[in-house]
């Protein structure tokens, strides 16, 4: 059977499908073969799921969350849809029976590398709870062609290496060749008045390209909901002139070809020049038009006035990159659907709600007024009549306070006239939340301090979070085999459930089996550390370990700094009593940002020097991991002793690895910043003395959860570590 779940039933599929879909005989092959094979078993499960999902909500007139996001980072999706599924072991016996291993043929999945690290894995995580949570959802985003580039080290540098995750084609995926959307771009506007008296006005685009959907399915746990991720990819309208090539000009014959694939063609192009920037508004407004005009689609389709589309559809904004649909779902309503203005902003601000990311004034976007009117020209027009009248309900509410007035306009006129987009944001949303308490709050007294004194009611705090599921029991099965044997399987759809683990807390067998489940990650992780990199380091020494984005403000330098201490002070005294540690180190540099590459730089020559010194070889060793993602992730967190998070104090807004990492065990050394203080409130505080018993700090304790109301809970941590500096010593 094609939806069966029994191991007979799993087999057959998977031989079926290797012989009638890819034309394979077990013998002939290829590793990439027979997971294909296997993965579109299991998809046909999944999908199976996802037609009924759909039937429930139709059935039910379901209100559903449109989640609009320019990243998602969803890592390999077999083993999360087996765990989902519940067929884990079924899965493998049925693939042994024909000699093949189960994870052997995980690791010939292509990762997904649709984002650049914390928002896309957030994103993730929220279509994994929802689904978990039986929400309806669905997720929008673009189906970049390139995702992040690969990281190579050379010589101690980052070098970037295309990111081909679909040369060999996504199992995972079903085409929507019949969801096609139009989106312009460029060129001019026409108004006019028609026949009922109405201002009416028509945009002439210079180009147009279309959209197509690319659905995956995301499974809930142990639930029968089953939602999808709807990516865009941008093709032309026509892909061949025949004109032109019949005059000889073949590059104008495909030149419309290569402009609109060049949309969804590359994650983040370098907007360090002027054709990147505009690529990049490019990508936003492509994103929101097919997004709004596919919500508009099943809207009408259900038979539903326009006037109601807000309560039908819940939008959320992760960060201003998808902010322009405040002007485009105005622009369809009001231009294509003839609302009136006042009616369409009602809808408008009743549908979308705002979540900003951060308090960086560089990650703020702000889109020259020149170049965001060449090429999208009504929703410029648009934009000004919002802030006309925004500003107005301003002055009525501050008279005479035009220094406010100049802060909160939609337009920086203060050199080059720039559009505001986190304003536009907030002015066009019913809620903006922050993504940490701390984070929420210096939000409303920094950034959008003049917006909160205006709408208090408008802001709020949801503190970010991650699924259990991905970062334990697909990333760390023995921990989460471990806490089940003790406290059930509860856990996994309620972190509550771990405060059970505290009684715990003194079971001299339990905590030995934890040291074991955490000396087996490390050496799984000592062997990944080997092959990738040649550095041999001891599984029982600490491991220390930072795994992030690679930033200033992250601070990798200040952990550096610590590692040429702890160095000296070896040096100066070899029989110093500091016990072996292994620092490890892994995260990707943005390609224009050189400071960041000299980081990455400087860790590799520390570790140079110091892998080398036989005086402190066996006392400290310096690894530099490559090619930070959701699949070496999962090899990183459970092997993790030392989660370093010390982050420059209200810079990092919320954080997400300190989560999975603390989810596995590790303690955390972090500075007050972001979701390290929820996280601290919490657990509680372990205060670390100078001379500490190695015992003591590889010992992790209970883990508890947030307990947040009505979302999946996943920020759960053993300890955390305060002290006095940034690192414990």
């Amino acid at each position: 059977m094609r939806s069966g779940t029994t191991v007979a039933d799993l087999k057959q599929s998977f031989l079926d499908t290797l012989f009638c879909t890819l034309g394979r005989v077990p013998s002939a092959a290829t590793p990439h073969d027979l997971y294909t094979a296997l993965a579109l078993s299991i998809r046909d499960r999944v999908l199976k799921q996802g037609v009924q999902t759909l039937e429930t909500y139709h059935a039910r007139d379901v209100r559903m969350v449109a989640y609009l996001s320019a990243e998602y980072l969803p890592g390999p999706h077999l083993a999360n849809n087996l765990l989902n599924l519940g067929i884990w072991d079924q899965a493998r016996q049925a693939v042994e029976e024909p000699g093949c291993d189960l994870d052997f043929l995980r690791q010939q999945e292509e990762e997904p590398g649709l984002g650049n690290g914390g928002l896309g894995r957030l994103a993730s995580c929220f279509m994994d709870s929802m689904a978990t949570l039986e929400l309806p959802a669905v997720g929008y985003g673009l189906r970049y062609e390139f995702g992040i580039f690969d990281q190579a080290i050379r010589d101690g540098w980052q070098v970037e290496i295309t990111d081909k995750w679909l040369r060999f084609g996504n199992p995972w995926e079903v085409v929507r060749p019949e969801l096609t959307f139009e989106v312009k771009l460029g060129g001019y506007t026409e108004a006019w008045t028609d026949e009922q008296g109405r201002y009416r006005v028509r945009w002439i685009p210079q180009h147009v390209v279309q959209g197509i959907a690319y659905d995956t399915p995301i499974l809930g746990y142990h639930v029968n909901t089953c939602n999808r991720m709807r990516l865009w990819k941008a093709e032309a309208v026509e892909s061949f002139d025949f004109a032109a090539f019949n005059h000889g000009d073949y590059y104008r014959a495909v030149h419309d070809k290569m402009f609109s694939e060049n949309i969804t063609k590359v994650l983040y192009p370098n907007d360090e020049v002027i054709q990147g920037k505009n690529l990049r508004l490019e990508q936003q407004y492509f994103l929101v038009t097919c997004s709004l005009q596919d919500m508009l689609r099943v809207h009408r389709l259900l038979g539903r006035p326009l006037e109601k589309f807000h309560e039908k559809w819940a939008v959320q904004l992760n960060d201003t990159h998808p902010s322009i649909a405040i002007a485009e779902l105005m622009r369809l309503l009001v231009d294509e659907y003839l609302l009136d203005w006042d009616t369409a902003w009602h809808v408008t601000r009743h549908t979308f709600a705002y979540t900003n990311h951060t308090l960086l004034p560089e990650a703020l976007e702000k889109w020259p007024v020149a170049m965001l009117g060449a090429l999208l020209p009504r929703h410029l027009e648009i934009i000004y009549e919002i802030n006309r009248r925004f500003l107005g309900e301003v002055r009525a509410q501050f008279p005479g306070d035009e220094a406010r007035v100049a802060r909160m306009s939609l337009i920086d006129e203060t050199g080059e006239r720039y559009i505001r987009m986190a304003h536009v944001a907030t002015v066009g949303s019913h809620h903006v939340n922050g993504v940490a308490r701390l984070h929420s709050d210096l939000l409303k007294q920094t950034v959008l301090r003049d917006f909160a004194e205006l709408w208090p009611e408008k802001f709020c705090n949801v503190t970010n979070g991650v699924t259990p599921r991905r970062f334990m029991a697909v990333a760390n099965p023995p921990l989460a085999q471990l806490i089940t044997r003790r406290i059930g399987d509860g856990w996994l759809k309620n972190l509550d459930e771990l405060r059970r683990l505290e009684s715990l807390a003194d079971d001299a067998a339990f905590r030995q089996e934890w040291r074991e489940v955490k000396l087996a990650a490390k050496r799984q992780l000592a062997r990944c550390i080997a092959q990738h990199t040649g550095v041999t380091v001891d599984p029982t020494s600490l491991f220390d370990i930072q795994a992030k984005r690679i930033h200033e403000y992250k601070r990798q330098h200040l952990n550096a700094l610590h590692i040429l201490t702890l160095y000296l002070r070896l040096k100066r005294d070899p029989q110093a009593d500091l016990p072996a540690r292994t620092f490890i180190f892994a995260g990707k540099a943005a390609p224009g940002y050189f400071m960041a590459k000299l980081i990455i730089k400087l860790i590799n020559s520390i570790a140079d020097v110091v892998n080398r010194d036989p005086v402190v070889r066996d006392r400290l060793k310096v690894v530099f991991f490559p090619d930070f993602n959701v699949k070496n992730g999962q090899r990183i967190c459970p092997a993790a002793d030392l989660s370093e998070q010390i982050s420059t104090a209200g810079k990092e807004a919320s954080g997400t690895g300190n989560m999975k990492f603390a989810l596995d065990g590790a303690l955390t050394i972090g500075t007050l910043d972001g979701a390290n203080i929820e996280i601290r409130e919490e657990v509680g505080v372990f205060h670390a003395r100078a001379k500490w018993p190695t015992s003591r700090l590889t010992d992790a304790g209970p883990m508890v959860p947030d307990g947040q109301p009505r979302r999946d809970p996943g920020v759960a941590c053993s300890r955390l570590v305060r002290q006095r500096g940034s690192h414990l010593v």
